[in-house]
């Protein structure tokens, strides 16, 4: 089983274009908290990339609840942010949600060809190293970074996308310089630590949201595996894949 790291748009092109299975870590938050909303009991949740389009997508749903930022806020007329400590509302729901950088990174990543596309990160690294033996596929894991900035430090997402290899046994054909540094600062400083100095999390503290970062540093408490399991014109659908392990 071989894997590549690969971080951002340039990540997902090479996914499509090997016909790898994609995993998407977008630590601070998307990933994070589209686990906690299916962990939370949210039905389903339909992804779109802009909020305009999340907008509309309310007027078909009107049940559904919206989630989902720009520059780390809710957009004007959602309900919740991007923000896995808000999860609980959603249960029972179904969920709106877009993001600045993961939810386009799951458009980005989508082929009809590829064996699978799922959200990881720290809080189901397990659930995401099991699944991932099991399908027993070449994968590339995408570290997210910012989805409109290639410069951007990407450190929490490379921290995360470290994590889950570490719980592997595969041999890394691409990635493997940036594996080795940040696994042995995982060793020597902790996750926790990665997290709280990462530029983003500079970010979310400037705009209140502070206790997100040390939430999302959190490793092994939820099973749940966002899965797309359907592509429509305007959005795609993330299921639980629940590993039970």
């Amino acid at each position: 089983m071989k894997s590549y790291l690969i971080q951002g748009k340039k990540g997902c092109v090479f996914g499509k274009e090997n016909n790898l299975g994609i995993v998407i870590v977008d630590a601070l938050r998307a990933s994070a908290t589209a686990t906690m909303l299916l962990h939370s009991g949210a039905k389903r949740i339909i992804v779109t990339d802009e909020a305009a389009c999340a907008l509309k997508l309310k007027d078909k749903y009107p049940d559904a609840v919206l989630f989902g930022e720009r520059n780390g806020l809710p957009p004007t007329g959602f309900d919740f942010g991007n923000s896995p400590r808000e999860a609980i509302h959603a249960k029972g729901k179904d969920v709106i949600f877009t993001t600045t950088t993961g939810a386009r990174l799951l458009f980005k990543a989508y082929s009809d060809n590829i064996p699978f596309l799922i959200m990881g990160t720290t809080i189901n690294a397990k659930a995401v190293g099991m699944f991932l033996k099991i399908q027993n596929k070449d994968f590339i894991i995408i570290p997210a970074g910012l989805f409109d900035d290639i410069h951007f430090p990407a450190q929490e997402d490379w921290v995360a996308t470290s994590y889950i290899v570490s719980l592997l046994n595969t041999n890394i054909e691409h990635g493997k310089n940036e594996y080795d540094y940040w696994k042995s600062r995982i060793d020597l400083e902790g996750i926790e630590i990665l997290f709280e100095t990462a530029p983003h999390s500079e970010k979310l503290r400037k705009i209140g949201l502070h206790e997100d970062i040390l939430w999302c540093a959190q490793t092994n408490i939820s099973n749940c595996i966002p899965k797309v399991v359907k592509r429509e014109k305007d959005y795609i659908v993330l299921e639980n894949f629940n590993t039970n392990f």
